[in-house]
């Protein structure tokens, strides 16, 4: 019987010893986020398919302003608040005509050897800009009454 209590002492002290308190230190690991990856359409996709992918988008919801524009150009337009941009675009390509003035922004889709036309506020600067085949088109203008420009590469 003497056996069994020194067997019983033995399992109390590996119980306990491997019960002892032990100090681990914990670093928080680093947050790994993963890193998106880079596509290879978005980086090849050169200027003149993005305008011609936005040319087509804008196409399909713009609403055209050409007999507001036709009625100002034939009545004349010195008594209205509003004035007629015209822009021919005589390029090969298909173009996005961005319009932003004092309070005004408007993106005109232009096909190739076509005329895009818009309405503006009287008497402000407005920046015209877009991409025309590869070149970029940008110009400045005050605009006072009907105004047209041409546009090609």
């Amino acid at each position: 019987m003497k056996k069994a209590p020194a067997f019983l002492l033995f399992l109390i002290t590996a119980l306990l010893s491997s019960c002892e308190t032990t100090h681990h230190r914990t670093v928080a690991a680093p947050v790994r986020r993963p890193v998106p990856a880079a596509s290879n359409t978005a980086t090849r996709t050169l200027p003149a398919n993005q305008t011609e992918i936005e040319y087509q988008t804008l196409s399909k919801t713009y609403k055209s302003e050409t007999a507001a524009v036709l009625t100002a150009i034939l009545n004349g337009s010195e008594d209205q608040e509003k004035t007629s941009v015209t822009v021919e675009n005589k390029s090969r390509c298909n173009m996005v005509l961005t319009i932003s003035g004092n309070n005004y922004f408007k993106k005109v889709p232009i096909g190739a050897g076509k005329i895009g036309a818009v309405m503006v506020p009287k008497n402000q600067n407005y920046n015209l800009s877009g991409m025309v085949c590869s070149s970029v088109y940008q110009r400045t203008k005050f605009v006072s009454g009907p105004h047209r420009t041409t546009v090609s590469d």
